[in-house]
């Protein structure tokens, strides 16, 4: 009988070496893909919930995501230690980061300053995030928000707010359902 550090292991080295090449979920056999990436990599998260949909060629940290109901990771996505809610939405080649690098010494280049302690991303619920959106470590996405593509986070958003540019400013709020 298999235990279940040998599973996540053998689960760990399917993705990374088949799962994560095969073609997007919209191509030909492309629920059988997505149903297949998702069975191996539940096993990997940390939690994962029900209709997940894990793109191709996505780089994940599998042991630091969490992942809410109805959720997707990107094409292309490269992401760091996060917290992603129920029905959040991702758009091709996101980046999460989750560290960076110590700069506050002048006397001592910068590469041998070291990385900075990692900060956990947190995107709450019903959340859409552009292509191409870059977000900075320890930010926290508030619910209903709509991240505009190319957009690089730099700080917290709060709840239905449209954001954009470089730096991410909000651009608008979203309606509530009772205001429209």
């Amino acid at each position: 009988m298999l235990t279940n550090y040998v599973l996540k292991k053998i689960c760990l080295i399917l993705y990374y070496t088949i799962l994560k090449h095969l073609p997007p979920t919209y191509y030909p056999g492309g629920k059988l893909i997505k149903r297949i990436r998702y069975l191996c990599c539940k096993r990997l998260f940390i939690s994962c919930g029900r209709n997940v949909t894990i793109e191709s060629k996505a780089t994940i940290p599998f042991h630091k995501i969490q992942i809410g109901h109805n959720s997707g990771i990107g094409l292309n996505a490269s992401l760091g230690s996060m917290i992603i809610g129920n029905d959040v939405m991702m758009g091709p080649d996101v980046i999460v980061l989750t560290r960076s690098h110590n700069y506050s010494l002048n006397d001592i280049p910068l590469n041998l300053q070291g990385e900075s302690e990692e900060k956990t991303v947190v995107i709450e619920d019903d959340v859409w995030i552009g292509a191409r959106a870059i977000i900075l470590p320890g930010i926290h996405v508030g619910r209903g928000v709509i991240i505009g593509a190319g957009a690089v986070v730099t700080r917290d958003v709060p709840g239905y707010s449209i954001v954009a540019g470089n730096p991410a400013r909000i651009v608008r709020k979203r309606k509530y359902a009772e205001e429209c």
